[in-house]
């Protein structure tokens, strides 16, 4: 096989998952056409394709906002132009693990907020729970619609030294990212319009349709047309592109909290024709700013009465309200034993081995070898607060040893462990850069979907393991074959 300049320089990383090459540096199976394309193409057209999608996010305003850098400034989301493949077997244990995982946490959560069968039976200890700050209390022997909690997860995966798929984290809450998902594919197919039938690569766009087809059978009144809406915070959050292209996908209102009231128990959009009742809420605003008069009454962001109007039946809201105690991190090292609990099932899906530092010897053990792992908050999210032990000098070390300290419970630790190494197209070259994936798992009455692929997020800084937008990460998109 012919080999364009673009490869004279990829070099896998040592003892590390390559996605593209094999151990003996032979390119694996499934990404030989688009390694024979990309031979075809010169390093001028590939550029050319590459200004082309940086001009396509520009355009279209696919953007996120990062916080930390003091300014709240909205940003381009880097995307590299070659493709991540996924062969079709892989994808089946994938999408199998995925939906053994999630019966098992919608479960958990439907337990935990009832009969409480899994603290009695010491599989997970009541502390843990109790001291989670994402367990509320309101939510007790609170029915939801079909006992379904997590209507929609992003599950994130990553891959070790030997291929193996472990679940990073569980992301149960307002799970983001699928708008990008959806826009990279778009791309992808004004880049390489003959190579995505040519491959045979399955599709994604039906995600907007799925979640669509669930709201609709959530709803509270038996009637023809639902009233569905999608609650955002507005202009200013990191998200908020993604909320307006949900809502354009699918064809339902774009609300803020003070485009709704409570009335008599049932909520109401203002309309130019006056009030009308809204059914369904897909909210992407979290837990304490939904209601001001439950949660954190300063909250501008929310409905005031949404919480009676949620307990009388008269509105569904996805995704359920307390998920956040099924994907605090504490309670992720218990997930493998609630699959086995409730399903009677080993899981197919691995956890990354987790140290609770609420105990003693396992703090002092992550202490003892704090340069070989990574210790996380466990209600943090997009990179925040993480210490990178083989990163980090001793100056870092010692003062996060100190914030540690002043509250375990609130930190876990796991190893570092090599994220896979997958091609992108950086400077007019092929180069090795670390990868995790996001698939995004849609629960309905009738089950759960899973559309074939997911975010691929990157670590496009050379030797990172960080794959945040929020942290310098990008994305590219992902191709499951049939």
């Amino acid at each position: 096989m012919y080999r364009s300049a673009h490869f004279n320089d990829y070099n896998a990383i040592n003892g590390v998952w390559d996605e593209m090459y094999s151990d003996n540096s032979a390119i694996r199976e499934h990404y030989e056409k688009v390694i024979n394309y990309l031979s075809n193409e010169s390093t001028d057209n590939l550029n050319k394709k590459e200004d082309l999608a940086r001009r396509l996010f520009m355009t279209q305003g696919i953007t996120f906002t990062v916080y930390n850098s003091g300014e709240g400034i909205e940003k381009i989301f880097p995307f590299d132009i070659i493709p991540r493949i996924i062969t079709a077997p892989e994808w089946n244990f994938v999408e199998k693990g995925i939906k053994q995982r999630l019966t098992a946490l919608n479960l958990f959560l439907k337990d935990v907020y009832h009969n409480q069968f899994i603290i009695k039976d010491g599989i997970v200890p009541m502390d843990v729970i109790y001291s989670c700050p994402h367990f509320l209390r309101e939510m007790y022997q609170l029915d939801v619609p079909h006992d379904i909690y997590v209507h929609i997860a992003g599950i994130d995966l990553i891959r070790d030294e030997h291929g193996a798929f472990y679940v990073l984290e569980d992301n149960l809450r307002t799970p983001s990212g699928v708008s990008y998902m959806l826009e990279n594919r778009e791309i992808t197919k004004r880049l390489f319009p003959d190579l995505l039938p040519q491959c045979n690569v399955r599709s994604v766009t039906e995600y907007p349709t799925i979640l669509y087809k669930n709201l609709l059978a959530l709803s509270p009144r038996q009637i023809s047309n639902p009233t569905i809406v999608l609650l955002s915070p507005g202009i200013y959050n990191s998200a908020y592109f993604e909320h307006t292209t949900l809502a354009r996908l699918m064809g339902v209102e774009l609300v803020e909290g003070r485009d709704l009231v409570v009335n008599n128990h049932k909520v109401y959009m203002k309309t130019t024709t006056g009030l009308q009742q809204v059914d369904v809420i897909y909210r992407r605003v979290d837990d304490e700013f939904l209601d001001p008069l439950v949660f954190n009454p300063s909250s501008v962001l929310g409905v005031a009465g949404l919480m009676s109007a949620y307990r009388k039946g008269n509105v569904a809201i996805v995704n359920a309200i307390g998920n956040g105690v099924a994907d605090d991190k504490a309670i992720y090292s218990y997930v493998p034993d609630m699959i086995k609990y409730y399903l009677n099932e080993e899981p197919l899906l691995k956890n990354v081995p987790t140290y609770q530092l609420r105990n003693a010897e396992e703090r002092e053990f992550t202490f003892a070898n704090i340069n070989t792992m990574v210790v996380k908050k466990t209600n943090g999210s997009g990179g925040y607060g993480m210490l990178m032990g083989h990163a980090a000098d001793e100056q870092e070390i010692d003062d996060y040893k100190k914030e540690i300290l002043k509250d375990p419970r609130n930190f876990i630790a796991q190893p570092t462990i090599s994220l896979s190494a997958a091609p992108c197209y950086i400077q007019g070259m092929l180069q090795p850069r670390r990868i995790d994936l996001r698939p995004y798992a849609l629960c309905g009455p009738d089950g759960i979907e899973i559309v074939p692929g997911g975010l691929t997020r990157v670590a496009l800084k050379e030797g990172s393991l960080v794959v945040n937008s929020s942290q310098g990460g990008g994305s590219k998109d992902t191709w499951v074959l049939a």
